[in-house]
């Protein structure tokens, strides 16, 4: 080895070489794993997961499926009430075509989705009945399939009928609640309420309440606003309404809420206070009822209008010969309460009208002004008695729902 200048020059040099080359070499390496790293499009090596949150597209297509139906009621079902729809639905695959017929090969008509998904029968089944349904579907793996299911409508131990009020076509009052009166007691109140289907427009919130357990009312949380449309659908036949029970007939209404007439009566001025539309447009001299016949103070609702009726006090127990009594014809007179409180022409108290109370518990006033009352308003009108010294009315006299608050209403009543 020569130890000479350019000798040690030579080495170091090609040493120094030799190190900057690796350096390099290292640094892009390096460079290229960071690279790689940092590329969110850069292939991962074969068996390795996929970084956390990455998607992958290796997930396995849906496989086809042969249709899964199912039929509503099942086989050989007994004891069906004829109220209830049969359903028939489809996983896996859609209906093509559904056929129900009766034991005389009546068609029943239903209805089938869209999608093929569901089929529903949209009229009410026949009590003592069979009927036999049929199926037909493609699963998504394409092959057809089909599925049939019998079954009995029951033969009810009775049937119970309703009647509501209002009645169809009526435009009633802002105070009218919805009362339905059944034929018999209803023991499951449940299915009762179900069956009654009640739809205003606006909508409004209202509940039932039981005063008896043929007797059902319903009624909304505040006053019903002017011009609502109201449609009552008492869709009761064929439902179980306790049992061996079942509904008669259904029954439909179509009612419309007019003006808001409040008429306020107080015992202690003789003067009733009429508003319409929240608007005060007269004052009535009026005389109500005498000591020991003192007017029930609360809040009424106009039950029914009358032309020329006679007046019974033996409707409330005291016949028309024995001392009290009376059987009187007056020209105008609407009713208020079962009880016998009524708001009526009384030309014989006229003196006595706007200075004290004379009746026996009515509101008595002029013909001319019971007259005007009978032609601005109507059934279901609110009626209000105040400071009369008499008892309080009673939330089951007549239509007096609105004698309970809006919390105690909710709780239903004789449930």
């Amino acid at each position: 080895m020569s130890t000479g200048f350019d000798g040690a020059d030579v080495v170091g040099g090609v040493l120094m070489r030799r190190s900057i080359v690796a350096l390099a070499t290292t640094m892009a390496v390096l460079s290229v794993a960071s690279c790689s790293s940092g590329d969110s499009n850069a292939q991962q090596p074969t068996g390795t997961p996929a970084p956390s949150g990455q998607a992958t597209n290796n997930a396995p297509a849906p496989q086809p499926k042969p249709i899964a139906m199912t039929i509503t009621p099942t086989d050989k079902a007994g004891n069906i009430a004829p109220g209830d729809p049969i359903v028939v639905t489809a996983a896996d695959g859609k209906l093509d075509t559904v056929t129900v017929t009766n034991q005389e090969g009546k068609a029943v008509a239903g209805a089938l989705a869209p999608d093929g998904s569901k089929w529903e029968s949209s009229e009410a089944l026949g009590y003592s009945k069979s009927y036999t349904v049929n199926a037909a579907g493609t699963g998504t793996d394409g092959k057809p399939s089909t599925m049939t299911s019998s079954f009995t409508t029951v033969k009810p131990g009775r049937q119970v009928g309703v009647s509501m009020i209002p009645q169809d076509g009526q435009t009633v009052g802002v105070g009218q609640p919805l009362a339905f009166y059944f034929s018999s007691n209803v023991a499951d109140k449940a299915a009762a309420e179900k069956a009654l289907k009640i739809t205003a427009e606006p909508a409004t919130e209202g509940a039932f309440y039981w005063f008896r357990d043929n007797e059902v009312h319903w009624r909304p949380k505040e006053y019903w606003k002017t011009g609502t449309k109201i449609t009552v659908n008492a869709a009761i036949y064929g439902k179980a309404l306790g049992p061996g029970v079942f509904g008669k007939e259904d029954r439909k209404s179509s009612i419309t809420i007019g003006n808001k007439v409040v008429a306020v009566a107080d015992g202690a001025t003789k003067q009733m206070t009429v508003s319409v539309n929240d608007q005060v447009v007269k004052t009535i001299p009026i005389s109500m009822g005498k000591p020991r016949h003192e007017t029930p103070n609360g809040i009424y609702t106009v039950m029914s209008e009358q032309l020329n009726y006679t007046m019974d006090s033996g409707t409330y127990g005291v016949p028309a010969d024995t001392p009290g009594g009376y059987r009187t014809k007056v020209a105008v007179a609407s009713r208020l309460s079962n009880s016998g409180i009524f708001y009526h022409s009384a030309p014989w108290s006229l003196r006595q009208q706007g200075n004290s109370n004379v009746s026996h518990g009515c509101i008595n006033m002029s013909t001319e002004n019971a007259r005007w009352m009978q032609e601005i308003g109507a059934k279901g009108d609110i009626f209000e008695v105040r400071n009369s010294g008499g008892q309080t009315l009673q939330s089951w006299d007549g239509l007096s729902d609105w004698q309970l608050s809006w919390d105690d209403y909710k709780k239903g009543g004789k449930k």
